[in-house]
């Protein structure tokens, strides 16, 4: 062999052990990595520590209160101060008892809004709430009643605009979820309770509350990651998420001339009754491991974004958009 591919030949070897020096070291640098992420699975990137898995395998009674929950939800967020934002507006929130619901009343009051506490049958949850924004010293009213029924949407609406005089922000965050293994499993009544509470009912408030909405006026809708991404054991939930996306973009070409602006919310897995109301314990234990953040949210993290949507200051150019708050980028 000609003595000049001798040294090539050498160099060659050299290079491959290189390689395997660049190599070994990745295997040790991603083997310390495993285990710090084994020790501290979960991200945290807010100013206070959150909860992690694993929370208490309690499954709730369905609808599922807050104040049965081993875990308190977080939802005060004492470290957002408000400015005034929604100054004297007046709001509309369904599903406001708890959860979701319930902390954005509590920053929408901070806010300076006063806040209609639309729920279920939760009284318990809705007083607490109730308390809460009188607290952040503004007005709350609450109203039991089912948003499956458009008479009661009809009802509730003209209620708030004798108790408030005006509606200036509906936030439609009501919800029924069950989980299914197989599509045979759900039944027309699962399907249409489903459909009825979150198709009809965000259809039924839109339409009670437009005639009282004037320009700067915003409807606020609650999707889920499910409604991007869907869900094999949500089929029917996932299919109404997605649903409330289409309505959302549509109903806000449909307004955008009265200057009434229309978005959504997407929240991932978030600490509220309404999981632990739903999985079975083992599953409730690990609830949210598999987002980004290998964490379910607290309400507290997700409150601030329909503060943004609600209030002309922050987002009088937004309207059609769907905001994912989901704890990272997934491609689920």
């Amino acid at each position: 062999m000609n003595k000049d591919f001798d040294k090539h030949r050498q160099r060659a070897e050299q290079t491959a052990e290189k390689y395997r020096k660049i190599q070994q070291e990745t295997n040790e640098r991603e083997k310390k990595s495993a285990e710090e992420k084994k020790q501290n699975d979960a991200v945290q990137a807010g100013k206070r520590e959150q909860p992690e898995p694993p929370y208490p395998d309690t499954q709730l009674d369905k609808p599922g209160k807050e104040a049965d929950l081993d875990l308190q939800p977080k939802y005060k967020a004492p470290d957002y101060k408000g400015s005034d934002k929604l100054k004297d507006k007046v709001a509309i929130i369904t599903g406001a008892d708890s959860g979701i619901g319930r902390a954005v009343a509590i920053l929408f009051a901070r806010e300076g809004a006063d806040v209609a506490i639309v729920y279920l049958s939760e009284h318990e949850d809705a007083e607490q709430t109730k308390k809460d924004v009188e607290a952040e010293g503004r007005k709350a009213v609450t109203y039991s009643g089912d948003v499956s029924d458009p008479d009661f949407c009809n009802d509730v609406v003209e209620q708030v605009v004798n108790d408030f005089g005006k509606v200036d922000v509906l936030v439609n965050n009501a919800a029924f979820q069950e989980h299914a293994e197989k599509l045979e499993d759900i039944t027309d009544e699962h399907f249409d309770t489903t459909l009825k509470t979150n198709l009809y009912g965000y259809f039924h408030m839109a339409r009670a509350v437009l005639p009282h909405m004037k320009e700067g006026s915003s409807i606020i809708n609650t999707s889920s990651v499910t409604g991007l991404f869907g869900s094999e054991k949500l089929l029917d939930y996932s299919l109404t998420k997605g649903g409330i996306n289409a309505f959302t973009k549509a109903l806000a070409k449909n307004l955008v001339d009265k200057g009434i602006r229309v978005n959504a919310v997407a929240p991932g897995p978030v600490w509220t009754p309404l999981n632990p109301a739903d999985r079975q314990p083992d599953e409730i234990k690990e609830f949210g491991a598999q987002s980004p953040m290998k964490r379910a949210a607290q309400p507290e993290e997700l409150s601030p974004a329909y503060v943004f949507l609600a209030s002309p200051v922050c987002s009088s150019y937004v309207s059609g958009q769907i905001i994912g708050v989901i704890g990272g980028v997934t491609s689920d």
